[in-house]
């Protein structure tokens, strides 16, 4: 496998000419700032250039390019495999409930028995991201992995929108398969936040609607922890996520951040499901453990990859992170992008973008919605 990454940003250009690796065998990825919706000419540029290659990308809230974080740009990964063969697909989607059958949809036009891994981003609003993994579990087999994220608009939550072959879509998922068993790829996803305040049985809930916690209307409760910051809602939500948690399971507790207020139903819709029976309790940031959390995403995806092999080869990182993570962590945002790439060979390289929404099995298994976290896909190639 060989891969390039480079770079484009608004009134300056591209950072390097493009690399020669058109081919079949070719994987394009890009993650651009909202605004290139309007002026797509950048990305038009390398639909032109990499004819024969598979091309999908998404709209962000801030690019990942190396170590840093940039603003509008588009963050570019060429990856050209050797053995591994590609496809990409993509499926409509004009409505949260359409999620599931999606998420089918999707995998039913990638499935062969040698598909290994599929990445996948999706529009980042009209969507249900945990229905969206559902249905893509729903048609693998072990032990294939499913990895990506929910595209974004900044902190507007206005509109989202996908790449395919160099047409911008809205309300659209795209994905692209890898097959065969030269294919390697890593996955890690940790949060870093704290819980706080008593955990709260979901009494009242429709998919990812929250009507009531402990039969009290949940707007209600949200507006009385989160005080001044209510006033900011559904902004400053991303600030205050949700722990899911079945009381009987040890599984660690999912993540969810709100998309919307209904003030007329005092309900919030959030990402992803928020189960009826089970239990919610608030999360606030712990700045150190959301920094010191990207690393161990990092780890966990290295560990998973190679188990007891030694990583010696050069690896792409495509890194996503929860945009309500950006918002609070501010100036030291670029302190967990670095942390990722800690413990990778020289060589290796990371592009990414900031999400409403993260994929990836939580440990092992089947593919999960994540909210505030970092998410890490690392590929190579035997």
């Amino acid at each position: 496998m060989e891969f390039k990454v480079f770079q484009y940003k608004d009134k300056n250009g591209w950072d390097n000419s493009f690399p020669d690796m058109d081919s079949e065998q070719t994987l394009v990825i890009i993650f651009a700032a909202p605004d290139f919706f309007n002026h797509p000419e950048p990305i038009m540029e390398l639909a032109q250039f990499y004819k024969q290659s598979k091309i999908i990308g998404c709209s962000s809230a801030g690019e990942i390019y190396g170590s840093h974080l940039f603003d509008n740009s588009l963050s570019v990964a060429v990856i050209k495999f050797s053995k591994t063969k590609i496809k990409i697909v993509k499926s409509e989607i004009k409505q949260a409930i359409d999620s599931y059958n999606a998420g089918v949809h999707l995998t039913q036009q990638l499935k062969k028995d040698d598909l290994t891994n599929i990445f996948v981003l999706s529009d980042g609003l009209n969507v249900n991201g945990a229905e969206l993994a559902k249905g893509m579990n729903e048609k693998t087999n072990n032990p294939l992995v499913v990895t990506g994220g929910l595209a974004a608009d900044g902190s507007a939550f206005k509109n989202t929108w996908t790449i395919f072959n160099g047409e911008i879509l809205t309300n659209h998922i795209v994905a692209v398969g890898f097959y065969g068993k030269d294919s390697r790829l890593g996955y890690g996803s940790k949060g870093g936040w704290d819980v706080f305040g008593p955990a709260r049985r979901i009494t009242r809930s429709d998919k990812n609607i929250l009507y009531e916690l402990d039969n009290q209307p949940v707007l209600q409760l949200y507006k009385e922890y989160l005080g001044d910051y209510a006033a900011n809602l559904p902004a400053s939500g991303l600030l205050f996520p949700l722990a899911i948690k079945d009381l009987k399971s040890q599984d660690e507790p999912l993540v969810r951040t709100i998309l919307s207020v209904d003030e007329a139903t005092q309900s919030l819709i959030f990402a992803g499901d928020v189960p009826l029976g089970q239990h919610a309790q608030l999360m606030r940031a712990n700045f150190d453990r959301i920094i010191t959390s990207a690393a161990e995403a990092s780890e966990l995806a290295r560990n998973r990859m190679f188990e007891n092999e030694e990583l010696s080869s050069p690896a792409l990182v495509i890194s996503i992170s929860c945009v309500g993570r950006r918002l609070l962590l501010g100036e030291r945002t670029e302190e967990e992008i670095e942390a990722t790439l800690e413990g990778l060979p020289s060589g290796s390289a990371q592009i990414g973008f900031y999400s409403y929404g993260e994929l990836s099995p939580l440990t092992k298994g089947d593919c999960k919605l994540h909210n505030q976290t970092m998410t890490l896909t690392i590929l190579t190639e035997n």
